[in-house]
């Protein structure tokens, strides 16, 4: 009986791990099954409503300050650049933090917001006259008032936080769109149609949006980019149960302030040509790779600290 009993004992736990691993099997098959071409309407439709508003506001930046804020040229065009330059180094920042802290996904719903939320405040800015100063009646001229210091703190409010959200979101949203594919072809084609539809966003934004502030209204066209960014992040959030979450890996930036840091405490150090005197981590496949390498910096990071 006591065996009997025992037996059935160990037929349950064999039911039970066995089921287990069936769960376990089911949950990560439906992980692999996240991500797919079934991903790509969102992250099309996202990538076509964000630049919309993103180009909308920045193509036109220079004429609405002078035209609206009665900023000399000059001026208007140095913070023109400044915005421009800007936008161009964010997208480093954003994919440190996506690649070490957040993940993609949440990276790029945050700068959405932040984006939104500069376009409305921009949007403001056009609408109530109290927010800009009184209309020059010649562009230029040095009798203009220009904007008192409350009207300055507005605008350039609602500037940096388009300006965060639209740098971020560039080439985050393309990243994350890339790792819902597991081949190298579908990557490739993937990216071809991202910057197609990036350039096409920027080449419809740069006719439609900029001739509906000159010709109609700023507020108008404002209202148009806030309209487009508002649709793009609804559509790249009704995404999220289809999406690969992949989860942060950390970055190449640290790896190489690593190794410049354990070259400058160890640039006393002999070099060794022995590979017993490096760490090797895991890998043993590269014992002899590592001692071999002509990179001091290389041979210094993973030099043992006991050497």
């Amino acid at each position: 009986m006591e065996w009997q009993q025992q037996a059935g004992t160990g037929s349950n736990m064999a039911g039970s791990v066995s089921a287990g691993v069936s769960k376990v099997q089911i949950l990560s098959n439906s992980a692999r099954k996240r991500g797919g071409w079934v991903t790509f309407i969102f992250v099309s439709g996202a990538v076509m409503g964000l630049t919309l508003a993103g180009w909308g506001w920045l193509t036109n930046l220079i004429v609405y300050l002078i035209e609206e804020f009665n900023v000399n040229s000059i001026d208007a065009t140095q913070i023109s650049n400044i915005v421009n330059g800007s936008t161009n180094l964010i997208p480093i920042i954003g994919a440190v933090i996506a690649d070490s802290f957040l993940g993609s996904f949440h990276v790029v719903s945050i700068s959405s917001v932040s984006s939104l939320l500069g376009i409305v405040i921009l949007t403001l800015t056009a609408s109530i006259g109290s927010l800009r100063p009184q209309k020059c009646t010649e562009t230029g001229s040095s009798f203009c008032s220009g904007p008192s210091k409350l009207q300055y703190a507005v605008l350039y409010m609602g500037i940096a936080l388009a300006s965060v959200g639209q740098g971020v979101v560039r080439f985050t949203l393309g990243t994350l769109g890339a790792n819902q594919f597991d081949t190298f072809k579908d990557r490739e084609i993937y990216i071809n149609w991202f910057f197609f539809i990036f350039y096409l966003a920027c080449v419809i934004s740069s006719f439609v949006i900029v001739y509906v502030q000159d010709s109609i209204s700023w507020g108008l066209g404002f209202g148009i980019c806030v309209a487009a960014n508002f649709l793009g992040l609804i559509i790249f959030l009704m995404g999220n149960r289809f999406y690969r979450h992949d989860k942060p890996q950390g970055n190449p930036y640290s790896n190489l302030a690593r190794v410049i840091v354990a070259a400058i405490r160890k640039r006393n150090v002999s070099v060794s040509s022995e590979s017993k005197d490096y760490y090797h981590g895991n890998d043993h496949g590269t014992n002899d790779i590592v001692a071999a390498t002509s990179n001091r910096s290389l041979r210094y990071e993973t030099l043992s600290d006991n050497h």
